[in-house]
């Protein structure tokens, strides 16, 4: 399975070379963000498969750093300041806690990615930050050229993420990404055998 944080990294990386994403994003950060969190269904554990939930439950484990059951101020100034990233202003961490409609238990966590992973940038979005890398307009991006850009430019790819990407992607014979059918699986899923 791909991961979200990668996709979300791959569209930095776009905006980094273009700045086209910054306005589809926080458009869609503002549509219904309170509305759908009032809507969202009483038992939400049915929106995700088993295996999703127990990741869910190691990340929040991961983030409350007190360990009582709620993820506050201080739990994400320390899960940052574990990150490496020690000069995060209080004003973003209250904007953070502000998704959210009351207090995040690991209810509220589920319902907020829930939201998240619903909201997934459209294929359209990807495909035209994947583009920025393709002027020729072929589809495809050099394998080894997208890796030292992934792993040298903004929320940097280790090389873990790097595998677990081109193993969820189709790479031709001679090395190039085909970055169509990357964002396809992104936005639809991997097909199940």
């Amino acid at each position: 399975m791909l991961c979200q944080w990668g996709v979300c990294r791959i569209l930095q990386l776009g905006d980094s070379h273009g700045g086209l994403l910054k306005a589809s994003r926080k458009t869609k950060k503002k549509e219904g963000g309170a509305k759908r969190a009032q809507r969202a269904s009483s038992n939400v554990f049915s929106n995700f498969e088993q295996t999703q939930i127990q990741e869910f439950k190691e990340a929040f484990t991961l983030m409350d750093q007190n360990r009582d059951g709620f993820i506050d101020k201080e739990d994400l100034k320390d899960t940052y300041a574990s990150l490496g990233k020690t000069n995060v202003k209080d004003d973003e961490l209250e904007s953070m806690l502000k998704e959210a409609t009351g207090p995040i238990n690991f209810t509220m966590f589920l319902n907020l990615f829930g939201e998240k992973l619903s909201g997934t940038d459209s294929e359209e979005t990807i495909l035209t930050a994947f583009r920025m890398f393709d002027p020729e307009g072929k589809g495809r991006i050099n394998k080894d050229y997208m890796k030292r850009l992934l792993m040298s430019q903004g929320d940097k790819f280790n090389a873990e993420e790097i595998d677990q990407m081109f193993k969820s992607s189709s790479i031709d014979a001679a090395g190039n990404l085909d970055y169509k059918a990357l964002c396809y699986t992104i936005t639809h899923g991997e097909e199940k055998e």
